[in-house]
C-alpha cells in the first residue's frame, strides 16, 4: 500500500484576476487574561495612518457576541465544495515540518506555505475597522461574495480613557482571536485597545512584524464595494421585532429545503398593515409584531439567500427591534438589528455568483466611471474634517445638490473611498485600503462583460428581434448582434424565467459552440441581456404614463389557505394575455385579440385594476 502523491508545491500557472495586498502588524490581534482583568488588544495595519482607541467595555458578553458573529460572517462559504484530498495531504506536510516550531514561527510558516501551495486561500482582506468620534465600526465581507456586516459599538459602550485617533485600518481577524474573544466573561473588566504598537513582551526567537501577502479576488472586492454602493440606493423599510426573526430561524432549523422547488423569503407589504413574511415552498406564514409598513404601494418582495440570516443567531438575543430594507425581487437587501449601544447590519445579494443574468442588470443602477470627480474631491475633503454627514449637511458644506450630491456619493462608495451607514443613514469616510483601488480592473466582472458593454455602447449594434413570452415558463429573448471586427452578425438567444434566471442558452458564435457556458456567458447573450435590462427599464418610466404603454407585463399573487395564487397578465401590442393559478402548479392560460392597440391598453388596464381591488399584491419582478 502506497500513500498517494503530494500536491506540487508550485503555484497554478493560470489564476484568476487578483488585487495584491501587504499587509504588517507589529503582533497578532488577541486577548489575554490575568489577575481578573482581560486585555482585548486590536493591532492596526503598519502600512496605514496610526488610529488609536483605548477603553474599558461596560459590557463584555454583548461585544463577546458581536465579535463572534462577526467571525462567522467573515468565514461564512455557502457555495457547493466537492471533496478534495489534496489540499488536507498537503497540510499534513506542513504539520510534519513544521512539528518542532514555536506558535510564532509556525504561523508564519502557515502563511509562507500558502502562498507556495494556494495562493488563493486568503478569500479576504482582514476586517476593516473605524473610529470616529460617533462610533467604532467593524466591516466585514463572506467568503462566497454573498454577506456584507457592519458592527457599530456607540461610544456609551465604554469608558473611553485618553483622546481617541480616528481613522480607518485593518485588523488581524484570525480563528486565534476568536477563540480568545470567546473567554470573554461578564464579570471580568475587560479593556479593549486599538493601535499599531506592540506593548507584550515579545516571544524569543519571534519575528519583530507578522506579514501577510494577500492575493484578493477582483470579483470578491466588487461585489464588497458594490453591495455598500446599493446601500443608498431607493428603497422600500420595513420592520420586525427580535422574536419575528427567530420564528424564521427555528423554521429554517427544523425543516430542510425541499430540492427543486423555491427557497425564498417572500414578504408582502401592504401600506397600514404589518408585514408578512412567508417561507417558501412550506408556505408558512410569519406575521410580524412590529409597526405597520409606511409605503405608498402594495407589493410582494421575494429575498434569496434566506439561510445566510442565521448567521446572526448570535447576536439576536442582544436586540430589540429589525429594520429591513429591501430593494427589489433579486436585488440586495439589508437588515439592521438595533440593541442598546450596539447595532449589527447584515447586507445579502441578491444574487449567487452564478446568477450571471440578475448580476448584469443591478450593475446598470450604479454608476461606471473610474476617475475621481472634483465633486466627489468635494465630498472627501469635507468628510476629512467631519467623518460623517447627511445630505443635508453634505449639501451645506459642499454646495453641491441633487442628482451631482449623489453621483459623487454613490462613485465615492463605488470607488471604496466612502461608505453609506444603513443604520444611521449617513456618509462617513472610510477608505477600503492605504492606497487607491485600481478602478479599471474592477469596473467590470471579466473581459467579456466589458466586451458586452462595448457592445450595447456601439448605435444599433446590439437589437432583440423576437420576445416571446412563455407563460409559466418566462420570456424567450432573441438578438441580433453585430460586431464589425468579426464582419459578421451573431444571433443569441436566451430563456429568462419571471425570477431572472437563465434557464436556456444559444449562440451561434465559435465561443459558445465550442464551450457552451462551462467558462461562462459569451459577450453576445450578455450583451442581450444587457439590452433587454434597458428595454425593462424604459418601459417602467413609460409606465407612469399609463395611455402610453403598448408592452408590458405584471405579476401579483395573493396569498390563500392552500398556497399562493398567483395572476400574470401581459399586454403585447394588440393582444393581452393571461396566466392564472396556484403558484408552482399548472395554471389556466387565456389570450385575447383587439383590433387596436388602444383597445387591447384599456382592457389590460381594467383588468390590473381589477387585481388590485380583489387583494392582488403587486409581485412584478
Amino acid at each position: 500500500m502506497t500513500d498517494e502523491p503530494e500536491p506540487d508545491a508550485t503555484p497554478p500557472d493560470s489564476e484568476p484576476n487578483v488585487t495584491d495586498v501587504n499587509l504588517s502588524y507589529a503582533a497578532p490581534s488577541r486577548l489575554t487574561a490575568d489577575d481578573g482583568k482581560a486585555q482585548l488588544s486590536l493591532f492596526g495595519n503598519l502600512h496605514r495612518d496610526p488610529v488609536r482607541f483605548d477603553a474599558t467595555v461596560k459590557d463584555p458578553l454583548k461585544l463577546r457576541e458581536a465579535l463572534l458573529a462577526m467571525h462567522q460572517i467573515v468565514g461564512a462559504d455557502f457555495r457547493y465544495v466537492p471533496k478534495d484530498r489534496t489540499a488536507f495531504l498537503a497540510y499534513q506536510r506542513l504539520k510534519r515540518e513544521s512539528a518542532n516550531l514555536n506558535a510564532w514561527q509556525a504561523q508564519q510558516a502557515y502563511f509562507s506555505w500558502l502562498m507556495r501551495n494556494d495562493p488563493l486561500a486568503f478569500l479576504i482582506l482582514d476586517p476593516v475597522i473605524t473610529v470616529h468620534p460617533d462610533n467604532v465600526m467593524l466591516e466585514v465581507f463572506s467568503k462566497d461574495e454573498g454577506a456584507y456586516a457592519c458592527l457599530s459599538v456607540a461610544p456609551e459602550a465604554f469608558n473611553i480613557e485618553g483622546t481617541p485617533t480616528c481613522g480607518t485600518t485593518n485588523i488581524d481577524f484570525s480563528k486565534a482571536l476568536a477563540d480568545g474573544v470567546l473567554q470573554m466573561r461578564g464579570y471580568r473588566e475587560t479593556r479593549l485597545s486599538i493601535g499599531q504598537e506592540s506593548t507584550s513582551v515579545k516571544t524569543q526567537g519571534a519575528a519583530d512584524v507578522l506579514e501577510k501577502q494577500i492575493k484578493v479576488p477582483d470579483s470578491w472586492l466588487r461585489g464588497f464595494l458594490q453591495v455598500q454602493s446599493a446601500a443608498a440606493l431607493p428603497r422600500d423599510s420595513f420592520h420586525l421585532r427580535a422574536i419575528d426573526l427567530y420564528n424564521v430561524f427555528r423554521y429554517l432549523r427544523m425543516h430542510a429545503d425541499v430540492k427543486g422547488q423555491r427557497r425564498g423569503l417572500r414578504v408582502e407589504l401592504v401600506p397600514g398593515e404589518r408585514p408578512v413574511l412567508i417561507l417558501e415552498p412550506w408556505e408558512t406564514v410569519i406575521a410580524s409584531s412590529a409597526g405597520v409598513y409606511q409605503g405608498s404601494q402594495a407589493k410582494v418582495v421575494r429575498i434569496w439567500g434566506r439561510r445566510r440570516l442565521m448567521l446572526l443567531r448570535r447576536i439576536l438575543p442582544m436586540i430589540d427591534t429589525v429594520d429591513v430594507h429591501v430593494l427589489g425581487t433579486g436585488l440586495p437587501s439589508f437588515w439592521v438589528l438595533r440593541g442598546p449601544q450596539l447595532t449589527m447590519t447584515l447586507g445579502m445579494t441578491g444574487f449567487t455568483s452564478a446568477n450571471w443574468s440578475q448580476a448584469a442588470a443591478f450593475d446598470l443602477l450604479l454608476p461606471r466611471k473610474t476617475q475621481t470627480s472634483k465633486e466627489l474631491e468635494s465630498v472627501v475633503k469635507f468628510l476629512a474634517k467631519s467623518w460623517s454627514a447627511d445630505e443635508a449637511e453634505l449639501t451645506k458644506g459642499t454646495k453641491l445638490k441633487g442628482s451631482d450630491l449623489i453621483e459623487a456619493l454613490q462613485l465615492g462608495c463605488q470607488q471604496g473611498q466612502l461608505m453609506y451607514d444603513v443604520a444611521a443613514s449617513r456618509y462617513r469616510l472610510r477608505p477600503l485600503s492605504n492606497v487607491p483601488l485600481d478602478m479599471e480592473k474592477l469596473e467590470y466582472r471579466n473581459g467579456n462583460e466589458r466586451l458586452a458593454h462595448d457592445l450595447i455602447a456601439r448605435k444599433a449594434a446590439v437589437s432583440i428581434s423576437q420576445e416571446n413570452h412563455i407563460f409559466g415558463t418566462g420570456v424567450e429573448l432573441t438578438g441580433k448582434v453585430e460586431v464589425a471586427e468579426d464582419k459578421r452578425d451573431y444571433r443569441p438567444q436566451l430563456l429568462l424565467t419571471d425570477d431572472g434566471f437563465v434557464t436556456k442558452t444559444e449562440c451561434t458564435c465559435t465561443r459558445y459552440r465550442q464551450q457552451g457556458l462551462k467558462a461562462g456567458p459569451c459577450p453576445h447573450l450578455i450583451a442581450l441581456r444587457l439590452a433587454y435590462a434597458e428595454i425593462e427599464k424604459k418601459r417602467k418610466e413609460s409606465s407612469r404614463s399609463r395611455n402610453a404603454i403598448t408592452v408590458e407585463t405584471k405579476t401579483y399573487s395573493r396569498r390563500r389557505t392552500a398556497g399562493e395564487e398567483v395572476y400574470q397578465i401581459t399586454l403585447d401590442k394588440k393582444k393581452v394575455r393571461l396566466r392564472w393559478g396556484p403558484a408552482g402548479q399548472d395554471q389556466r392560460q387565456q389570450q385575447l385579440h383587439f383590433n387596436s392597440v388602444d383597445d387591447a391598453r384599456t382592457d389590460y388596464l381594467q383588468r390590473v385594476d381589477q387585481l388590485v381591488q380583489q387583494g392582488f399584491l403587486d409581485a412584478s419582478a
